[in-house]
């Protein structure tokens, strides 16, 4: 509970201080989408170096340690986790998404439900775009989910998309923070 509570608060600090815009949009078919956008200082290849090391700035880890995370950026390649041995057990392993598209610079999609959506039957697919802005880099962040679940998944969107500007902040913090006056487009 202590756990959600500290991870709660991170998430409304972290909205705070994201000078984007977000907009879930609520499908008829049971999902919902998220989107977020922000324009940090650095150049495309930068953000891409960052980007490609999710064990540099994502959060919410299975083994509460993002070290332990790996990305491998190559269509069929996987972002995964491997959670350490303890109490005699093996090292476990997470998928957390698979990798459907790479466009070094430009485009990272992937596939996967995150987190608790994982044990639905939801299919969550990623898609984080780069582009070039006078004052540096816009990340369009943008997570759609679908499918069948045991609770409303629409009621659920606001979490994710809370959890989606998180990890986007945790990028974007990594990056030297957002361009300030540069706002999102929603």
């Amino acid at each position: 509970m202590k756990r959600l509570m500290t991870t709660a608060t991170a998430c409304l600090v972290m909205l705070a201080a994201l000078p984007a815009s977000a907009e879930i949009v609520e499908s008829e078919h049971g999902g919902f989408a998220s989107t977020h956008s922000v324009v940090v200082a650095a150049d495309r290849a930068q953000v891409w170096r960052e980007l490609i090391h999710p064990e540099a700035w994502w959060t919410h880890t299975w083994s509460d340690d993002s070290a332990n995370l790996r990305l491998d950026a190559r269509a069929g390649g996987c972002f995964c986790e491997t959670v350490p041995a303890t109490d005699g057990w093996p090292a476990g392993s997470v998928e957390h998404m698979r990798v459907l598209m790479v466009m070094p610079g430009s485009l990272l999609r992937m596939s996967g439900s995150l987190g608790p959506l994982q044990s639905e039957g939801l299919v969550g697919t990623l898609t984080v775009t780069l582009a070039e802005e006078e004052a540096g880099t816009r990340i369009t962040w943008d997570y759609i989910t679908g499918g069948e679940a045991r609770f409303p998944v629409g009621q659920f969107g606001p979490v994710v998309d809370n959890v989606q500007a998180e990890f986007l902040g945790g990028l974007v913090d990594r990056l030297g923070g957002a361009v300030a006056g540069e706002g999102a487009e929603g």
